[in-house]
């Protein structure tokens, strides 16, 4: 059995895009529950909540991201992050590219409070 592929790049990721039908997206890396893409939209994201928690990381460009009804302006390098059924959109970008991370069961994982760092 041939050894999984440990690298995605921006670029070949996007010479794949768009897909045969249009798509915006394509899968670059697969581990047990964790699914990578590159997301490309184009003048307007149409997507609709996931039934998992997914991870946003800015490959480039910049623009608002809109999650339960709060905006947030983004730009290259940032995180973003959507629990799984959580309604959010990208808005106003340009040039954009995000790793998207898909992780965990169907229906996201329970939040867990961060440990007090003092």
């Amino acid at each position: 059995m041939s050894e999984p592929k440990r690298r995605a790049t921006v670029g070949e990721a996007l010479a794949r895009l768009p897909g045969t039908a249009g798509e915006r997206s394509v899968e670059v890396f697969t581990h047990g529950s964790l699914v990578v893409k590159l997301y490309a939209p184009r003048d307007t994201d149409p997507q609709t909540p996931h039934s998992r928690d997914e991870v946003y990381i800015v490959a480039h460009g910049k623009g608002d991201f809109v999650h339960q009804g709060q905006r947030v302006h983004f730009g290259q390098g940032d995180f973003l992050f959507a629990a799984a059924g959580e309604e959010h959109r990208f808005e106003n970008f340009s040039d954009l590219a995000l790793w998207v991370l898909f992780y965990g069961p169907e229906g996201g994982e329970a939040a867990v409070e961060p440990a007090d760092q003092t």
